[in-house]
């Protein structure tokens, strides 16, 4: 594979090369949203299952070049329900100046504000990513920051997908799932797609499968790899809830062992907190997971292999969790037709080549939100492809560099009045300013 590999083996003693293994399966807004000289009026109308009709077309204006190839617009919708205020960054991947990425913390654990993640990983505009796990459900355990849905930055997988059932946000329209993914591909074309973590574990006891990477929820019986990119945060949540019922007791049939070094270096009875130290692995298994891990003594050998392996696409160069309201220029049926919120979104052009970032006002403003059928029939009518819904509400930011400055600032109107810290989130960048 190529340094760009979403693949990554991993002693203790470092990387060691990259394989493609079998493992658990858990399972593109491409918009082009027209702007014709200055103001551009787009007819759209609502998903049939709506609440009510929309009122009037949508009035693009007020574009702006935030860098070569990347054009920041707003716009105005008068629906059935009251005024929607949006925003729009578009990036025309054609030009070599132009990049997108993931924008993360260090670990995966650590919301932070949108406008700080730009401007500390130098990007020139960008969005909120996906939901995350921001709720306190179980009693004793805090929520651990981290995002539902697939991470890879830089070629690096840095987390898997929960559980269907452990997510948060709007129900998945019928044939999506957590896996399911927006990001950019080794051939710098965007695109919906999914990706599944593939691994294995090898101990002198057998092989096993690798069922969560620095995830904030391991499937039931399972075995999940921790690794330093989780941080500090307690691995006991990994534990909790079941596949299908998010708030469900922790389990209280739990093993987690320490590898240091290419060895088990500790055995504990439950899932624990602090850094993991950078080449060790944490294991953390439950209910029948525990089998697998509890022969297992400080000095066996143990090697890790996993990957966040592309399904039926090139490789990614990054990825951020998100569920499709969009495929192929069709709406998704089973799309939330009734909660009216700020939305966030993410998609492509049909060839992948022009990626547009979408952010709406929030409720605390004057406009009144849309509900997910009605965003996939705006950004349809509006010439998208593939899209996806990230996370909304209270979360929903774009942030852009004006015209001659060095940082970004926030271009929408938050429903808190401020932004929240959230999981991660799109970066455009340009002049290769990574």
């Amino acid at each position: 594979m190529t340094p760009n590999s979403t693949a990554r083996r991993r002693t203790a003693d470092g990387p060691t090369g990259r394989r493609k293994v079998s493992g658990p399966a858990r399972r593109r807004l491409a918009a082009g949203l027209a702007v014709v000289c200055g103001l551009a009026l787009v007819q759209s109308s609502t998903a049939a299952a709506a609440p009510e009709p929309l009122a009037s077309d949508v009035l693009f204006s007020g574009e702006e070049q935030v860098a070569p190839g990347v054009t920041f617009r707003s716009f105005t919708w008068e629906t059935g329900h009251g005024s929607t205020q949006g925003y729009v960054l578009e990036a025309d991947l054609a030009n070599p100046l132009v990049d997108l990425g993931l924008l993360h913390r260090k670990t995966v654990t650590e919301p932070t504000a949108i406008s700080a993640l730009a401007d500390g990983q130098g990007a020139v505009a960008g969005v909120n990513g996906d939901f995350f796990n921001n709720t306190d459900e179980h009693e004793g355990v805090e929520p651990t920051g981290s995002a539902v849905g697939a991470e890879i930055a830089a070629g690096e997988a840095r987390k898997g997908a929960v559980p269907d059932g452990q997510r948060f946000g709007p129900g998945l329209p019928e044939g999506t799932s957590t896996e399911d993914v927006f990001g950019l591909g080794s051939d710098r074309t965007a695109r919906v797609a999914s990706v599944r973590l593939e691994g294995k574990i090898e101990t002198g006891h057998g092989v096993l499968g690798v069922d969560g990477l620095n995830q904030y929820a391991i499937p039931v019986g399972g075995v999940g790899v921790f690794t330093e990119a989780w941080g500090t945060t307690s691995r006991v949540r990994a534990t909790c809830g079941t596949d299908t019922d998010r708030g469900a007791p922790c389990s209280d049939t739990t093993i987690e062992i320490v590898v240091r070094d290419g060895k088990v270096a500790e055995v504990r009875p439950e899932p624990g907190a602090g850094a993991i130290a950078a080449g060790d692995f944490v294991l953390v298994g439950r209910e029948d997971g525990v089998g697998e891990l509890d022969d297992l003594k400080p000095g066996d050998p143990v090697s890790v292999d996993y990957q966040l392996a592309p399904v039926g696409v090139p490789e990614f160069r990054f990825v951020v969790g998100g569920f499709p309201i969009l495929r192929d220029g069709t709406a998704l049926p089973g799309l939330d037709d009734q909660a009216l919120a700020p939305r966030t979104s993410a998609g492509a052009s049909a060839d992948g080549k022009r990626v547009y970032l979408v952010a709406m006002d929030g409720r605390s403003q004057v406009s009144a939100g849309l509900t997910v059928s009605e965003l996939a029939d705006l950004l349809k009518r509006s010439g998208a492809d593939d899209a996806v819904n990230l996370d909304g509400g209270g979360s929903t930011t774009l942030v852009a560099r004006e015209a001659g400055a060095q940082h970004v600032t926030v271009r929408n109107n938050p429903s808190d009045g401020r932004e929240r810290p959230v999981a991660n989130g799109i970066g455009i960048f340009s002049g290769g300013g990574r």
